[in-house]
């Protein structure tokens, strides 16, 4: 994802959305964008700065930080890596949909996800799986495990890059991505995503 990847340091910035708020209707409207993006998101990228200005993670790039405090015990470390990570998922799930998504995806991208699940539709029921299976808040991911496609899903503001693996496309699954326009019907947010706005040309741009 290196179009999305912060290479400098605090103060980290809100990337701005590839797309105008609206320009995901009816899927997903610009009321539920202007809570998502414009307070979620917004805060997360504040509350980082807040609390790495004057640490050892000030010179840090988003990614580094993500690094450098995941799976550390402490409590401050722990709510920097919630920021980080949250900053960094947001602005990949926000590339990881566009206006009149869906469809086929690029050549070389649908070879390898006929050749981990058989069928597109088989990858997207597995996506769409994954996302009813994530217990409360968390993601899920269609990501490259070495050479191979899988389907993950990560709590809270896990992330595979922690990992190991490789993200190519993200769907946000914490109630607040949906509840506006869908309340408790995670299910047809979901298939929303799959069938009108997912981006698999993203995904192929990482997929290198």
């Amino acid at each position: 994802m290196s179009n999305l990847k912060n290479k400098s340091a605090s103060p980290h910035i809100l990337p701005s959305l590839p797309y105008q708020d609206n320009a995901l209707d009816p899927a997903i409207s610009a009321n539920t964008i202007s809570f998502h993006y414009g307070k979620h998101h917004k805060g997360y990228v504040e509350k980082l700065n807040e609390l790495v200005a004057g640490t050892q993670f000030a010179e840090l790039s988003l990614e580094e930080i993500i690094i450098a405090t995941s799976g550390k015990p402490s409590m401050a470390t722990m709510v920097i890596f919630n920021n980080a990570a949250q900053t960094w998922n947001h602005t990949f799930y926000w590339s990881s949909l566009k206006p009149k998504g869906g469809g086929e995806p690029p050549a070389m991208l649908k070879q390898k996800i006929e050749a981990a699940f058989g069928t597109l539709d088989a990858c997207k029921k597995e996506l769409a799986d994954a996302a009813m299976a994530q217990f409360g808040s968390g993601w899920v991911w269609l990501v490259l495990d070495g050479v191979t496609l899988k389907v993950v899903k990560t709590g809270n503001a896990d992330l595979p890059l922690t990992n190991g693996m490789k993200p190519l496309l993200t769907i946000d699954v914490w109630e607040h991505a949906y509840y506006l326009d869908y309340q408790n019907r995670r299910a047809d947010y979901v298939k929303a995503v799959l069938d009108e706005l997912i981006n698999w040309d993203f995904a192929a741009k990482n997929l290198g």
